[in-house]
């Protein structure tokens, strides 16, 4: 992976010296000749690093720095001068920029210094990332299965990896398909930059603009400094859009603009921003049936889905589940620092028999949990705790029998009549959520989509009803 350089430089004869040296070590080189052309190319291009005379034709180093600092703050920067204004260079060191260079100037020197400052800059943006994603995950997750529908999704994958298209990841809740998202990335040609995963469902439609897109200082009470987005954060990597069918319909139509113009502005900005950025979608919705009742944009989706990929349940590969069921034991067992543990006969059978409504995901919770109750050398029946649920795996209660007689005398009238129809109201609701979860065999999406309601009021109802356990 390539990461340009651009070379700000009024004289042609130095230009194309610095630009042989350069591209001799494999990097793609922007020129300009003064700071228009310069501010075009940081606006257009994102460089990686910046090398600036200070003395140009039009405008001057120092403005270059300053737009460049203001694209963005990590931005390398290295200034060229005379030895007769190094006390310039020393200026510029103090507004930000990373180091200069005298002339003339040294091409061994200047490949040193380059390669010093891609080498910062990509510890900077791994820095955040890895700080996030070592909060979230114990370990590097990999895909576990010889299921023929598994191979033809890994086919896929390598498919649309060495493309930029694209890439929207079906399947229901649990199958992992972040998981499938990050191997597309490390597959790609992207595999150097970063990946940054954002779940839309999980963050409030109040601030999700804003951790995508980012924000000015000011732009609100609070942004107290500016804050870069989820997409710039992205820059020459892969985004991962997580619940892409819970995104609000305010924000639909900027996240279009920036996957066809590949540019937007941060939350309160004028600057109009250009990033290289792959995206890779991921929805547990029926994206044309939220396209049918105006609850998705047409447009968007036929955006998101150029290369789409439909992830199978768990239920729908039976046979992975004892490989995946042992890789749990052994990761959970290595994890808490307990010697190995087998799986009994009957503990698999128990598992295969299993419908796994929450899919991989909860497999991989039942087996932890399971790790962690067995004392003994070997995972028994009791330790999975899957007799206690429904065989279609739906762990919500069942819902309440119909009394005999006259229904109304089941009712509680007492208090106010506010407080007689709360009551009503909510008993009425938690059989409705119930019956739903029943019909749809504990799938969540579905049971959301046979009540006309959104996915996240769905889970709001669960919560206050008592059935999201």
């Amino acid at each position: 992976m390539t990461f340009p350089v651009l070379l700000v430089e009024d004289k042609d004869s130095l230009r194309a010296m610095l630009r042989h040296a350069l591209e001799g070590q494999g990097h793609t080189v922007l020129e300009a000749r003064d700071e228009p052309e310069a501010i075009h190319h940081l606006r257009q291009s994102r460089p990686a690093v910046v090398l600036t005379d200070l003395k140009l034709p039009s405008g001057d180093g120092f403005g270059v720095l300053r737009a460049a600092k203001e694209l963005d703050p990590e931005l390398q920067v290295v200034v060229m001068t005379a030895y007769a204004s190094i006390q310039d260079a020393v200026t510029a060191m103090k507004e930000g920029a990373m180091d200069f260079l005298a002339k003339p100037v040294d091409p061994d020197h200047l490949i040193l210094m380059v390669e010093r400052a891609i080498a910062q800059r990509r510890m900077l943006s791994e820095f955040v990332l890895l700080k996030q994603e070592l909060a979230e995950r114990r370990g590097a997750p990999r895909i576990i299965g010889e299921d023929p529908q598994l191979h033809q999704v890994s086919q896929q994958l390598h498919r649309a990896a060495g493309t930029d298209a694209t890439v929207l990841l079906q399947g229901e809740s649990g199958t992992g398909k972040e998981l499938f998202a990050r191997t597309l990335h490390l597959l790609s040609p992207r595999a150097e930059g970063p990946f940054v995963a954002i779940n839309c469902a999980a963050i409030p439609e109040t601030l999700l603009e804003t951790e995508l897109f980012g924000h000015e200082k000011g732009a609100f009470t609070g942004a107290s400094a500016r804050k870069p987005g989820r997409f710039e954060m992205a820059h020459r990597g892969t985004l991962f859009l997580d619940e892409i069918g819970d995104l609000a319909l305010s924000l639909q139509a900027k996240i279009l603009r920036a996957l066809e113009e590949k540019r937007f502005e941060r939350v309160g900005g004028t600057v109009s921003l250009h990033v290289d950025t792959r995206v890779v979608a991921a929805t547990n919705r029926d994206l044309k049936a939220g396209v049918a009742t105006r609850q998705f944009r047409e447009d968007l989706f036929f955006r998101l889905s150029v290369f789409p990929i439909t992830i199978p349940p768990l239920r729908a590969r039976p046979g992975d589940i004892p490989m995946l069921a042992r890789h749990f034991v052994e990761r959970f067992c290595r994890d808490l620092t307990k010697p190995t543990l087998t799986l009994s006969p009957a503990a698999l059978d128990e598992l295969c028999a299993y419908g796994w409504p929450g899919n991989v995901r909860e497999l991989q919770n039942c087996i932890e949990r399971a790790v962690i109750l067995c004392d003994g050398a070997a995972i028994q029946s009791r330790h999975l705790h899957l007799s206690a649920r429904p065989p279609n795996g739906s762990a919500s209660a069942p819902e309440p029998a119909p009394a005999a007689g006259d229904p109304w005398a089941q009712i509680d009238l007492s208090g106010t009549m506010g407080d007689a129809l709360r009551r009503l109201t909510a008993d009425i609701e938690r059989r409705k959520v119930t019956r739903a979860l029943q019909d749809a065999a504990g799938n969540k999406t579905r049971a959301a989509e046979a009540l006309q309601v959104s996915y996240r009021a769905f889970l709001q109802k669960l919560r206050e009803c008592g059935l999201d356990a």
